[in-house]
């Protein structure tokens, strides 16, 4: 258990910092999403074929494993366009949401009964982004661009723990990401005609920001992520990456001075979704020693 929760937050520290490429990378959210796919899918591919870990499934089995594919493409595409119509402190505070949204669907999904300890804490957060909401009336197209991002993140993590009883976490990984790319690449020109772009071909600052986003924010937190959920809940998982906020946050200051921008209400909302973490954990290790 102290190995997957250490594994657990270094992921979520390696998540910190995907907000903040998202913002130095000039690409428009969709093109960002199909670079990161297709060079994440390529790297593992690469790697796989070298170790001889690359695994044939069935056609049934992939296009199971696909469909989160295109759910953490849609995800992505939804989260850099709420950093670039907001800022980076904002795209990733509404990330937090994803809690409330997993103590919905996991039930559903899963068939079991609702959890009322979780929707309790996942309406904390809730109030912490809706006193971020209601401060600055220009970020409200990126809130709500995040709320959605934050629906399909609790989507796809609620698919993986059912994934991970049936496939080992790298070939989930790798056709995830395989199918992510195809489906991405089938949305992305009706994407480019409704927001055109003057270039396709990402600048060379916009490459060495890619390959960090992919090599390390998505490939390695990947493996991460996948082995915490074989040991920690999908609503534990999805509620320590509401600490997620901090890291970027902190990051924002200090590279975008975004400190500038934010008022008392985004730090009582901050303090609330921070508090429902806190919390979190300690019933979860009240739970584990019991």
């Amino acid at each position: 258990m102290k190995k997957a929760f250490l594994q657990l937050h270094l992921s979520v520290f390696l998540a910190g910092f995907t907000g903040i490429l998202g913002k130095l990378i000039t690409l428009n959210e969709g093109l960002l999403t199909w670079y990161r796919l297709l060079i994440s899918a390529v790297t593992l591919y690469l790697l796989f074929l070298w170790r001889g870990m690359l695994k044939k499934l069935p056609f049934r089995d992939v296009m199971i494993i696909g469909s989160n594919g295109l759910i953490i493409g849609l995800h992505w595409i939804f989260f850099y366009g709420s950093i670039k119509y907001a800022n980076v402190s904002i795209g990733v505070v509404c990330f937090s949401l994803t809690s409330l949204f997993t103590a919905i669907f996991d039930p559903l999904i899963n068939r079991r009964k609702f959890d009322v300890v979780d929707l309790l804490l996942s309406l904390l957060t809730l109030c912490g982004i809706l006193l971020i909401f209601h401060f600055d009336t220009q970020y409200r197209t990126g809130i709500i661009l995040g709320i959605i991002s934050s629906m399909f993140a609790a989507l796809f993590t609620v698919f993986n723990k059912r994934l991970i009883r049936r496939f080992d976490t790298y070939t989930i990984g790798f056709y995830e990401l395989l199918m992510g790319t195809l489906c991405v690449s089938a949305i992305l020109p009706f994407y480019l005609h409704a927001f055109p772009v003057t270039s396709l071909l990402p600048s060379w600052s916009d490459a060495i920001y890619l390959l960090a986003l992919s090599w390390a924010c998505t490939i390695w937190l990947y493996a991460l992520n996948l082995n915490a959920l074989k040991k920690i809940s999908a609503f534990t998982v999805n509620l320590c990456f509401n600490l997620e906020p901090v890291y970027s946050i902190v990051l924002a200051f200090i590279l975008f001075q975004e400190n500038k921008y934010l008022n008392l209400s985004f730090y009582a909302g901050l303090f609330c979704i921070i508090l429902s973490v806190v919390l979190q954990m300690l019933r979860v290790i009240k739970l584990h020693r019991q």
